[in-house]
């Protein structure tokens, strides 16, 4: 415990596991909070216990990695604390509110760790709220969690890493596979070549993915934009793009659809810290030192949720953030931070060819949404409402986009629709895509019944 109160961690992912070893390592005994029922995050989330699937099964490569960090949270659960299925809905100077099972308490902190990870990046197209359309990461949880596939002929859209695995995890478990259709063009991956050199290990996971894809017959096809996800009254009943100059059409009754993932930030919102545009993921992100620090002084970040650079990152930068509170309470590990940074810092090439060369996210996709196509879910907001709202206002501000149309109002409280939202916006006030900002966080950040509000639980 620091001397103004307990340690706090948000997140059992692998940044957070690898941030409470750590801790515990050093004498303290860190609160973990999870959302989740087991610690893992999303990379390695478990499925129920009377599942009997193995780690190879659930993870493939990551497998050893998998019972590594399952065995490291068992050898420290001893010396820390783990609340499961608990969320932060709001946070006020240094207390957090928290929910648990329905029922609401409060606790101090001395000094809290942001580990919170990522979550999919979605563009809108039209169709994509309809029974049967799915992220990619619900497609995966799908899987992972229950051995539950999305349909029966599956379609896989957008771009990115997770695109081909979750795509290769579904046609190993045995689903039908019809295609994945990725945005990305055959030269731009050229151009990643180089940088891709550097981390063969990753490189050569990507190339079997796709290697195992063509060879159980899945349709591969590159450089597509998507037109619309065909649906009738009873769901998705196919996908619609465009590849080159021609229109196709592919039957399905599941669409997975992601562009790659987007940190989460809410709570670092919440928690008052200065943030940055990153142009190479298109996202407002917490300003760090590099080493976990952020503007305010008590406050760490670290993992996919300071900025998506993946799970092996994210472990490393749980531990390299822990070792900085230590080092700010007076016990400092300077020689393994270095080691720390010094491993981050060579994967950052390969991190940024796959952002910038790989897998760019085809943001051109914004001007071509329909005024018809749902933007916000939640709230029943349409492209069309949207540009409506810009053109009427004057306005690029996507604060004050909300204010007047509703946008990311609802229960999400923009989580899903922001990131399509500031690109639509910048396309139809013709602005930067940094200029409509970022929506500001705002409690109470996921829903809490009126009735459990009403009963206490602070």
């Amino acid at each position: 415990m620091s001397s103004d109160g307990p340690i706090v961690i948000i997140g059992a992912g692998p940044a957070g596991i690898s941030a409470a070893k750590t801790l515990a390592g050093a004498g303290e005994r860190p609160l973990v909070i999870d959302e989740n029922a087991c610690p893992g995050g999303q990379i390695f989330r478990r499925p129920p216990p009377a599942f009997a699937r193995s780690e190879t099964q659930l993870y493939g490569f990551d497998a050893s990695r998998a019972r590594r960090l399952k065995s490291t949270f068992e050898a420290i659960a001893p010396s820390i604390e783990y609340q499961a299925e608990t969320f932060v809905w709001s946070i006020e100077d240094r207390r957090l509110h928290l929910s648990t099972a329905g029922t609401l308490k409060s606790i101090s902190f001395g000094r809290i760790l942001l580990a919170t990870g990522a979550m999919d990046r979605i563009i809108p197209i039209q169709g994509w709220t309809a029974p049967g359309a799915f992220s990619l990461g619900a497609a995966q949880i799908a899987l992972k969690a229950q051995a539950n596939f999305i349909g029966r002929r599956v379609v896989f859209i957008g771009t990115g890493p997770l695109l081909y695995l979750v795509a290769y995890q579904y046609a190993k478990a045995g689903a039908n596979v019809i295609a994945v259709l990725d945005s990305s063009r055959p030269f731009s991956k050229i151009m990643a070549l180089p940088a891709l050199l550097t981390d063969i290990s990753n490189l050569s996971r990507g190339l079997f993915y796709v290697g195992q894809l063509l060879l159980r017959g899945v349709k591969v096809q590159t450089a597509i934009a998507p037109i619309e996800i065909v649906t009738s009254d009873r769901g998705v009943t196919g996908i619609r793009y465009e590849q080159g100059a021609q229109q196709r059409q592919l039957d399905c009754d599941a669409v997975a659809i992601g562009y790659g993932l987007k940190a989460e930030t809410q709570l670092a919102d919440l928690l008052g810290l200065s943030f940055h545009f990153d142009r190479h993921q298109r996202q407002w992100l917490p300003v760090t030192d590099g080493a976990g620090r952020t503007s305010v002084p008590h406050v760490y970040i670290a993992g996919d949720g300071a900025a998506v650079r993946g799970s092996e990152v994210a472990e490393w930068e749980g531990e390299l953030a822990a070792l900085s509170l230590l080092e700010d309470m007076g016990r400092g590990a300077q020689k393994r931070a270095a080691v720390l940074r010094g491993r981050i810092d060579s994967l950052s090439p390969f991190r940024r060819a796959l952002d910038e060369h790989l897998f760019p996210l085809p943001h051109q996709f914004a001007v071509a949404i329909s005024d018809q196509t749902t933007i916000c879910r939640c709230e029943g907001i349409t492209a069309g409402q949207i540009r409506e709202t810009v053109a009427t206002m004057g306005e690029a501000d996507i604060n004050r986009i909300k204010s007047f149309s509703r946008l990311g109002m609802g229960r999400c409280q923009g989580r899903v629709c922001s990131a399509a939202a500031c690109e639509l916006i910048a396309a139809t006030a013709c602005v930067d895509i940094s200029v409509p900002g970022r929506l500001r966080g705002q409690a109470p950040l996921k829903p809490i019944s009126l009735s459990v509000l009403a009963g206490g639980g602070r």
